[in-house]
């Protein structure tokens, strides 16, 4: 209580002095001559005034669970090892574990790669192999989300452990968890993610110890701790309500388009009726409506099977008429009619709408009694068996290329519960090289951001302003790469050309932002007392490169439709010896840069053409600091796993308590 108390006095005193700070900056000491500097460096510090008002809503409320209560009687439980084209070994190592969890339970393999030899060695353990279905062919597959959407149908436990390929169990995981299922609206208790082959100064920041302790604890207590793809376990109800939820949801959209690319097609035949025929003007113009009217119901929740047979009563009553008043222009039309984007999918039964050709359908000039055709045949073309897909419903999301953030979301807008247990009990393996740990990150970012720009949490309906904010600090953290651009700028044209982007390079500077500071370091040294945290601090600027690259691919992939792709993780070092300059060379430019400007600032300070002692004092110190946060990617890209660490093998079963995890 006394350190919790002692957290909320550091937030309270943080957030006060930094806002002062801020105003300050904006309101007095922004250097408008220098605009191109003094700009984005003020934004960058704003954002880091925000990150600090979201990283201590998060600590405000941190939340330390005990045991879990026992298990419910008789819950059945499927153990679910999902991999792709880890080597055989490995994955038998982690189902010969998950076999030997105590808690009475079936164990699946469930292989992406289809891989005869280990369909073959899972059947010698005795534990169950699955792949993807028939149904998947040419369709998409959705990676690691896919893969456990095909198994959910195969299976019927109520409930699933998620594992890794790397990630071995300990005996008594679900003794430990599923206790906390006793209540019955929780669908996700999440425990650390722990590498047994990262050394105690863990270059490649792979343990996150800030993560999974603090800021995981801090989320819980806001009723969002996150699921992070594997040492998890699920209720099954919950994700097949998220996925009939989504299912709905998918089939209203799809009549929403069709409703508005009716309303579109009536518009155009409405004011060409006006000349020639004003009753059936008038007419269209009311089916228009009928079309607004069924949008606005789907908004406010009728069934959707209650919407579209409305409009398409409605389409009828209005043909009727239509037919005895035209009949001009009916070759043409019927000829476009057959080239309408839709067609019988003779496999599944189901009319089929091209969504790309919606545009020009509706900008053709119809007559009107063809657009009444035309509009007909959308009402009807609506894919209810979602036919491009290989499952009608996707419990897990598909909307990013890491499953597990959007699907909590998703489960917490329900309604749904979540818990973190503070306990390691499964442990696996990080990457051991700097080109595996990029990858991995990269990937990371990239569906953390298609989620913030798929579907933001700030306006997602069913989230609590807490979970909002949880998830939305999550996901403006991997901006912060434009930050430090600014922030490894600004020091840089100070010391080599004078430029001044702040007013105030003295002591009302110096009064306004060390305490901001001080309290801000003093915050982190409390909340992470006992856990080292300043390799992923290290990290939050040093792959400022890669946070800018995952912030315009994810755009890219949203807006534009580019590919991003799914690179799975490898579990073993990667071949190619050498220093990797080709990943670092923004990095090694940066401090190149940097370490340049220091000199040059010294020798114009000594030469007199700098005047101010403590401006370029403040500056060093500022480039000093950036230097030694940006020296953990040099030793990533020297880092080399001993033979002992290369592939070391895992604990059969460990369990680590909370206070050791902590220790």
């Amino acid at each position: 209580m006394m350190r919790q108390l002692l957290v909320r006095l550091l937030v309270l005193g943080t957030l006060l002095t930094g806002t002062s700070y801020v105003v300050w900056r904006w309101g007095w000491s922004v250097n408008w001559e220098n605009w191109w500097i003094a700009v984005p460096l003020v934004v960058a510090e704003t954002y880091a005034l925000v990150d600090a008002y979201l990283f201590g809503l998060t600590v405000w409320r941190i939340k330390v669970r005990g045991d879990a209560p026992p298990p419910p009687e008789g819950a059945t439980v499927d153990v679910f090892i999902t991999t792709y084209d880890e080597p055989v070994e490995m994955v038998m190592k982690t189902a010969e574990a998950a076999r030997r969890i105590r808690f009475p339970h079936s164990t699946w393999v469930l292989d992406d790669g289809n891989r005869p030899e280990l369909a073959a060695a899972a059947e010698r353990l005795g534990v169950g192999y699955l792949t993807r279905s028939e149904d998947w062919t040419d369709r998409p597959r959705h990676a690691k989300a896919g893969n456990l959407n095909n198994a959910l149908f195969a299976t019927d436990g109520e409930f699933m452990l998620v594992l890794d390929a790397d990630q071995v169990p300990d005996p008594a995981i679900l003794d430990r968890t599923l206790g906390w299922f006793r209540d019955d609206r929780v669908a996700l208790v999440q425990t650390p993610q722990w590498f047994t082959n990262v050394t105690d100064s863990d270059p490649l920041g792979s343990q996150a110890p800030l993560f999974y302790g603090p800021i995981q604890q801090g989320k819980d207590g806001w009723n969002a701790a996150f699921f992070c793809g594997s040492n998890a376990v699920l209720r099954r109800e919950a994700l097949m309500q998220l996925g009939i939820v989504g299912y709905v949801r998918e089939v209203g959209a799809a009549v929403e388009d069709a409703l508005r690319t009716s309303r579109r097609i009536l518009a155009r035949a409405a004011r060409a009726a006006r000349r020639t025929d004003p009753a059936l003007a008038r007419d269209l113009e009311q089916l228009r409506e009928s079309a607004r009217q069924g949008s606005r119901d789907l908004r406010a929740g009728t069934p959707v099977a209650e919407v579209t047979y409305a409009f398409q009563q409605a389409v009828d009553g209005v043909s009727r008429g239509a037919v005895e008043r035209d009949f001009a222009g009916i070759a043409e039309d019927l000829a476009a009619i057959g080239e309408l984007p839709v067609e019988v999918d003779q496999e599944m039964g189901a009319l089929v709408v091209d969504d790309a050709a919606l545009d020009r359908l509706a900008e053709r000039e119809w007559s009107p009694l063809g657009a009444l055709e035309s509009v007909r045949a959308l009402a009807r073309a609506v894919d209810v068996d979602r036919g491009d897909e290989a499952q009608p419903m996707m419990p897990l999301a598909t909307v990013s290329v890491t499953e597990d953030m959007a699907t909590c979301m998703r489960l917490h807008a329900l309604g749904w519960r979540s818990v973190y247990h503070h306990e390691v009990l499964a442990h696996g393996l990080a990457p051991e090289d700097l080109r595996t740990m990029l990858q991995q990150r990269l990937r990371w970012a990239q569906g953390t951001l298609q989620v913030l720009l798929k579907e933001n949490p700030l306006v997602q309906r069913g989230l609590t302003v807490a979970q909002r904010l949880m998830y939305f600090g999550t996901m403006w953290s991997y901006l912060s790469g434009f930050a430090a651009v600014a922030f490894m700028a600004a020091p840089v044209f100070y010391l080599c050309f004078g430029v001044l982007p702040v007013n105030a390079y003295g002591m009302e500077f110096l009064q306004r932002f060390l305490p901001y500071v001080v309290l801000n370091q003093l915050l982190f040294l409390v909340v992470g007392y006992g856990v080292k945290t300043w390799r992923g601090h290290q990290y939050s600027l040093a792959l400022f490169p890669l946070w800018i690259r995952a912030c315009t691919t994810a755009a890219a992939n949203v807006f534009l439709r580019r590919p991003l792709g799914f690179v799975v993780t490898p579990k073993t070092r990667q071949a190619g010896g050498g220093f990797p300059w080709r990943l670092i060379w923004p990095q090694l430019l940066a401090t190149v840069v940097l370490v340049t400007a220091c000199v040059v600032g010294v020798v114009r300070l000594w030469t007199g053409s700098a005047t101010s002692t403590i401006g370029t004092a403040v500056n060093v110190v500022w480039v000093g600091y950036d230097l030694l946060v940006m020296s953990v990617i040099y030793q990533a890209a020297l880092h080399r796993p001993s033979d002992e660490e290369h592939g070391a093998g895992i604990p059969a079963h460990v369990t680590t308590t909370p206070e050791e995890l902590e220790s």
